[in-house]
């Protein structure tokens, strides 16, 4: 079974406008409202490639009810607890010419809620796939990312962290099965520049030499590398589209690279399916579909290079 983890999960209230100017009233021309978050992006994206998987984490309110409702509605496995105090946040994102973000701060996480997330990782079985993504609310500890892997290390759970500082490296001694920073999330976190396959390569294979099993590097328009546990090393140039949507891309690319890899069971074709998940989700107006998966593909065969 696959799980994922949304700390902070959001209403996403998605707006269009032609030439946004600040300042003035502006007539929007579509709107989208979608459960949004990490882990909730993952959870979507392997539903919609036919993988089940149950989405865990915190919500509050009614943009909480609202957010579980859709994902219910969509055939997910919703499975969140429900904290008390403030509401799940809305983040609204504008599309114009350039994208325009405000993210909410989210309710308060208790003690008591983060022991009940506990209780049910206890039921995590060996071979069960865990995704940890994203920021955390203030009120989490800034460990939680290590503890969740520190308490279930007994347990035989292959654990995919898509996070940046901190949360990221304090993981490594644990050994996650695949980690997958961005090249500037590399960059911060090796503290040198990350701008070519050769450079973020060589920096996932510094984090494999700390602890990771795998490393998945996405380099927007640059493509994606991959350093694998079992000796494969792969690179590919970005499928060719039109982008209308930065925002999921590379959590679809997890949930690509984890559909690829249990499907398949090898690295080579888990890369392949990771990459062009996250380009058929930036080529779409929200995340992959299938068919748009399978597309990009079989239409894309030459972006990818097997090294060794």
């Amino acid at each position: 079974m696959i799980y994922t983890v949304t700390f902070n999960p959001s209403l996403d209230y998605i707006v269009t406008v032609d030439h946004f100017k600040p300042g003035i009233i502006n007539r929007s021309n579509g709107e989208l409202i979608l459960p949004g978050g990490k882990g909730i992006n993952v959870s979507i994206v392997l539903n919609n490639l036919g993988f089940e998987n149950t989405a865990l984490g915190f919500l509050a309110g009614f943009t909480g009810e609202e957010i579980e409702k859709r994902l219910k509605q969509s055939g997910i496995a919703a499975d969140f607890i429900h904290v008390n105090e403030g509401l799940s946040r809305i983040n609204v994102k504008l599309r114009s010419e350039e994208e325009t973000e405000i993210n909410g701060s989210g309710p308060i996480i208790e003690r008591k809620d983060i022991d009940k997330l506990y209780v049910q990782l206890s039921s995590l079985n060996d071979g069960d796939y865990l995704t940890l993504s994203g920021s955390i609310p203030a009120s989490i500890p800034a460990t939680i990312y290590m503890d969740i892997i520190h308490y279930l290390q007994k347990k035989k759970v292959n654990i995919v962290v898509d996070a940046t500082g901190d949360l990221l490296t304090k993981v490594l001694p644990y050994h996650p099965f695949l980690l997958k920073p961005n090249n500037h999330e590399l960059s911060d976190i090796c503290n040198a520049p990350v701008n070519t396959h050769e450079e973020a390569l060589h920096y996932a294979k510094v984090l494999q030499e700390k602890g990771a099993r795998n490393v998945l590097v996405s380099m927007a328009g640059q493509g994606a590398v991959l350093a694998a546990e079992d000796g494969t090393v792969m690179t590919a140039d970005a499928p060719k589209g039109i982008l209308k949507n930065s925002v999921g891309a590379g959590d679809s690319m997890v949930a690509g690279f984890l559909a690829g890899y249990i499907a398949e069971g090898n690295y080579a074709d888990a890369f392949r399916k990771g990459v062009c998940t996250g380009s058929a989700s930036a080529f779409s107006d929200y995340l992959a579909t299938k068919e748009e998966v399978n597309n990009l593909i079989s239409k894309n065969e030459s972006c990818f290079k097997q090294l060794k």
